[in-house]
């Protein structure tokens, strides 16, 4: 059963990589994302393949991590005899309340953060997913892994994820399929599962250059972004945005500037101070 809830996590990413490439993308790989899509979804048992196609009407998100004994998309708590089954991964469960199946992953990275107080002042902007202690103006990588490593340790030095180790291992994964770089030297390595808070995003800069993919394009901006499986939607309007920030020059030119995470911290606050509310 295992090897079932492996290949419908590998669906789905595939399903969501598709979604990314579909918003920001040039539409060049989407043929080859389709037939992979359509034989990974032949190769399930009948009825399970019913269900995926059910669920999958309503939501791409089909298959939803199971966290303190919640469904981590709609937050219904489990009962415990379910939650042992879930954790057994005999058979396949189903949330009670949105139908999604169920899994546990007890690997993962996770969230740490501290959550907000109830009287602290409500974050808005960029604010609300990362912080200036999470800028890195002079990435000391050379490439492309060593460049996700270094974001990736920083965020758990800062207490922001557990896991770093895991989180490169995610990444990628993640840019095997798809290579995540963008004209104007962007890039977004992301990793979806860590859960436990919101989403989080670090931010470095390479001013040499790091190649990305089989391209002879340099990256020079790069956001590392861990995202919880329910705000997997979110993170698509939120890449929307910062690749439409980010082909600005201006914008570009300003975080190239930074030499001090402060700096960075600014120019990338005024950078999307309009476009990220």
């Amino acid at each position: 059963m295992q090897s079932l809830i492996n290949h419908l996590n590998q669906l789905q990413e595939l399903v969501l990589i598709r979604d990314e490439h579909r918003m920001t993308g040039d539409g060049a790989h989407l043929d080859r994302l389709n037939e992979s899509i359509d034989q990974m979804t032949s190769k399930l048992p009948p009825d399970v393949k019913s269900l995926y196609q059910r669920l999958y009407t309503k939501d791409h998100i089909v298959v939803a991590p199971m966290y303190n004994g919640c469904c981590s998309i709609c937050g219904m708590r489990l009962p415990i005899a379910q939650v042992q089954a879930v954790r057994l991964c005999k058979q396949l469960q189903n949330c009670p309340s949105c139908a999604r199946i169920l899994f546990e992953e007890t690997d993962a990275p996770r969230w740490v953060g501290e959550m907000p107080s109830r009287t602290a002042p409500r974050k808005s902007g960029i604010s609300r997913f990362s912080a200036e202690s999470l800028m890195i103006p002079n990435l000391k990588a050379e490439t492309r892994d060593s460049a996700i490593a270094e974001l990736a340790a920083l965020m758990e030095a800062k207490h922001f994820v557990s896991g770093a180790d895991k989180l490169v291992r995610g990444a990628l994964e993640r840019e095997a399929v798809l290579s995540t770089a963008m004209e104007h030297g962007l890039a977004f390595p992301h990793v979806r599962g860590v859960e436990g808070g919101g989403l989080t995003m670090a931010l470095g800069i390479s001013r040499k250059g790091i190649r990305f993919d089989e391209s002879d394009n340099l990256t020079h901006i790069i956001f590392l972004i861990t995202i919880p499986t329910a705000v997997s939607a979110f993170y698509l309007r939120l890449l929307s945005l910062l690749t439409d920030t980010f082909m600005k020059e201006q914008n570009r030119t300003a975080v190239m500037a930074a030499e001090t995470p402060e700096q960075l911290w600014k120019a990338l606050t005024k950078a999307t101070r309009y476009s990220i509310k």
